[in-house]
């Protein structure tokens, strides 16, 4: 095989993400549209509901049904939601359980070797969660106080009238392959608001689209991780939050994994990779079925069942990769869609949910008086991002990720040496490129077979993950001409769902089984909203 390098046969997304057109006359209208009902987008329509009761709020979710598509990790900092419910206590949250211990380990392919935890990942005072429960619950938070939640409508596109975003257009429903209308065909419905918030999380196409058209670049590309886990009743109760590094990954790679307790009966697993590996056979799903054969992780899963399997794509940029605006002329982005994740301590949904408060208190001064919702009066928003503990933590941790780029070793000694001066040495800012341009070559490998217990395919982990996808849906990914029986093989290695497969020397697309990680989106094939409802449901993610 040669050397594949992805940002050859990457096409850009379409120019129909922004569409200048007047809305419909039978457009919803709101004051503030959400898009995204995830973490950073239910905190934003609750604390602006909270502060403004009298402006109509909006939210819109891709997912059939709240939480569906919500995955991560996931160990949470209480911060956030005790400063958006200060009334109540930590038992009223939808917490699994709190983190009484802890556990870091170097792997080897046969054994494994404790050592201390980084300050970064120490854990102590927070708390395990299902991030879909948590999503729900605050879903519910959000329909006490008035706020309008339209589940299944994904955003196809913004509306805009000259620089000015004046709302959404969503996704035409019952479609066949050929975008034919079926008997189920549902027209797109318009949605304006005076302020359109972007929550769409990792590699959102409206907030992509926004930032090509109005130039809005950053210091260095955003970089993406992959991350696939799984869910796990279990015999007996896992006592401590474990991380690890090295095996099943190659050296050149930047990862690792974690299991963690979510109550008596259950854990979660999983396996997080840096898109920027240069291995074009390294398969991350078929990494994580390994890693559970390994013996530190075999004996919590043996006699126990795997429940929920599921997929996502994580901003791993940092600080040099925030946007350089984060709001413009009635449009604002937060959470995950603007890369606020902290990698060392492998945190990000507080810092969503504080970005999503923020926002809030911008619109809600911005709206004031009759305000319009201009680019000057939002942006006080990037204001007091730049002051907030979010950007303080990341610049703390600036260059961490980033020093892995050119190996674990090297990188592990230059993360250290962060960790002592608080990100003052080494100094200066590391140049990364972007994903797609880092050449990939097919390395020697071993080939591997599930044993359907404790292993599992591709094909048997999508139908964990829920995806009820119609198999008559047209197609939402878009694929470069001329793809050789190379890439194709990359494309299949890289996407843990089984939607690419080499047939021969082409490549063949299985849209259908597609559960929205967007990992091909980084490298690949481009991903854009498809029909309400599509993709995974999650329940226990």
């Amino acid at each position: 095989m040669g050397v594949v390098l992805p940002v050859r046969h990457q096409v850009p997304l379409p120019d129909t993400l922004i569409q200048a057109v007047p809305p419909s006359p039978e457009a919803i209208e709101l004051d503030v549209l959400i898009v995204g009902a995830g973490p950073a987008g239910l905190a934003c329509a609750i604390q602006l509901a909270k502060t403004s009761p009298d402006l109509a709020i909006g939210v819109l979710e891709k997912a059939g049904s709240l939480g569906e598509h919500s995955l991560s990790g996931a160990v949470i900092n209480p911060v956030a939601l005790r400063a958006l419910f200060p009334d109540k206590r930590d038992d009223e949250f939808p917490f699994r359980q709190s983190v009484s211990g802890e556990a870091v380990y170097f792997m080897t392919e046969s054994g494994s070797s404790r050592i201390p935890t980084p300050p970064t990942m120490k854990n102590h005072g927070n708390f395990t969660v299902s991030l879909c429960e948590l999503v729900r619950w605050l879903g519910l938070q959000a329909e006490t106080l008035g706020i309008n939640i339209f589940p299944g409508f994904p955003a196809e596109s913004l509306l805009v009238d000259g620089q000015r975003v004046i709302g959404v257009r969503t996704v035409t429903g019952g479609l066949d392959r050929g975008r034919n209308p079926t008997d189920m065909f549902q027209e797109p419905t318009d949605l304006v608001a005076k302020v359109v918030v972007l929550a769409e999380g990792t590699r959102g196409p409206l907030a992509q689209a926004w930032r090509d058209w109005q130039k809005v670049g950053s210091e260095n590309p955003q970089i993406f991780a992959l991350g696939v886990k799984e869910v796990w009743d279990v015999a007996k109760p896992l006592d401590r939050v474990i991380h690890t590094m090295g095996w099943p990954l190659p050296r050149d790679a930047f990862g690792g994994s974690w299991c963690y307790p979510m109550g008596p009966n259950q854990i979660s697993i999983g396996l997080v990779v840096g898109l920027d590996y240069h291995d074009a056979g390294l398969d991350v799903h078929e990494s994580l079925q390994r890693l559970k054969l390994h013996p530190l992780f075999r004996p919590l899963l043996e006699g126990g069942t795997m429940v929920e399997w599921g997929a996502k794509t994580i901003p791993e940029g940092g600080y040099y990769a925030i946007p350089s605006r984060l709001s413009g002329d009635g449009l604002m982005m937060i959470g995950d869609t603007a890369g606020f994740v902290d990698v060392p301590s492998l945190k990000g949904i507080h810092y969503a949910m504080e970005s999503g408060m923020l926002a809030s208190a911008t619109i809600a001064t911005a709206l004031g008086n009759q305000g319009t919702g201009d680019a000057q009066s939002l942006a006080a928003y990037d204001r007091a991002v730049r002051e907030s503990r979010i950007v303080r933590d990341m610049h703390r941790t600036r260059n961490m990720r980033l020093a892995f780029k050119d190996g674990f070793v090297g990188g592990a000694m230059k993360a250290g040496l962060m960790t002592l001066t608080g990100g003052a040495f080494p100094g200066g800012r590391i140049d990364m490129p972007a994903d797609a341009a880092a050449p990939r070559e097919m390395q020697p490998r071993q080939p591997f077979v599930p044993d359907n217990v404790l292993t599992f395919s591709k094909v048997d982990a999508v139908f964990k993950a829920g995806n009820a996808t119609r198999d008559t849906i047209p197609s939402h990914l878009i694929v470069g001409q001329d793809i050789s029986g190379d890439v194709a093989d990359f494309y299949a290695h890289l996407c843990p769902a089984g939607v690419y497969e080499r047939d021969g020397d082409t490549l063949r697309v299985n849209p259908p089984n597609c559960v929205d990680c967007k990992a091909t989106d980084v490298v690949g094939p481009r991903w854009t909203p498809r029909e309400g409802g599509s993709g995974p449901k999650y329940r226990l993610m």
